[in-house]
């Protein structure tokens, strides 16, 4: 699980506490300090380079130099900003934040449902940037075992290789993966299972997207579930009467998995 440290910057005393004993609901998110006003909020992000900043837009004080402009500031002193969430009282500033690449805009006062969306954002886009490292880092690794391509539009092969047998693998086939002592099952669309002598970490390190671990057992292909079952914590399989159950160890992996679907053309009912 990924942490992220965080500053809250709001004149309103009353304000940034409530931010804050919602942002604490949360073991993700790591509270650093708070200032009430911009001259302090930019000392306290140079001094601890935080992950977030939550700031307050539309200061009741107009002395306290609280506005987008802060986030322009922050430009003059560092090659690469915190996440800027926007905690504020106006939906119409949404527009102008956005112009200054804001990573979120929050009404207050913040409300849990709200952060955990944009937990869950944070989330998928450092699940995204690890997996684009883990792939680079493999694409030229003398294990023979999986092979990646520097074009990224080419499907994933995998060889399972033993004793000079070549077996491969179109890894969109792959259903999920189960943990077998020291070797892995790995299970495909077809019904068919292929034994990897292989860990399941081993897996979980070289794979990226749409693969996700969701148990010490199992690693799930994001395209085959059919069906999250959050009160019994388990995942259906399509073509398949598989249920695969998921730990709290992973369930931020099985958010991920729910945030994803409803990305994209998505009617719940």
């Amino acid at each position: 699980m990924k942490k992220y440290s965080y500053i809250i910057i709001d004149d309103d005393a009353e304000s940034s506490l409530k931010t804050k004993t919602v942002a604490e609901g949360f073991s993700e998110l790591t509270f650093v300090a708070s200032a009430s006003n911009g001259q302090q909020g930019l000392t306290l992000i140079l001094q601890h380079q935080p992950s977030l900043v939550f700031l307050e837009i539309d200061s009741k004080n107009t002395s306290g130099d609280l506005s987008l402009s802060f986030i322009s500031e922050l430009y003059r002193y560092l090659s690469v900003l915190p996440k800027i969430i926007v905690t504020t009282l106006k939906k119409e500033l949404a527009y102008d934040a956005i112009q200054y690449g804001v990573f979120d805009y929050l009404l207050k006062p913040v409300l849990e449902t709200d952060l955990l969306k944009t937990i869950l954002k944070l989330d998928k886009i450092a699940l995204e940037a690890r997996f684009l490292k883990r792939a680079d880092d493999y694409s030229t690794a003398a294990i023979p075992f999986i092979k990646r391509t520097t074009n990224t539009e080419k499907p994933l092969v995998i060889c399972i290789k033993s004793y000079g047998d070549y077996r491969y693998l179109n890894a969109s086939e792959i259903s999920y993966f189960q943990a077998d002592n020291n070797s892995t099952d790995i299970y495909l669309n077809s019904g068919e299972m292929v034994t990897a002598f292989k860990t399941l970490k081993y897996f979980e390190n070289v794979l990226s997207y749409p693969f996700f671990r969701i148990h010490n057992s199992y690693i799930i292909n994001r395209n085959y579930v059919a069906r999250i079952h959050s009160g019994n914590s388990v995942c259906y399989i399509k073509n398949s009467s598989k249920k695969i159950p998921f730990s709290k160890t992973y369930k931020s992996n099985v958010d991920l998995i729910i945030a994803n679907f409803s990305e994209g053309n998505y009617l719940e009912v």
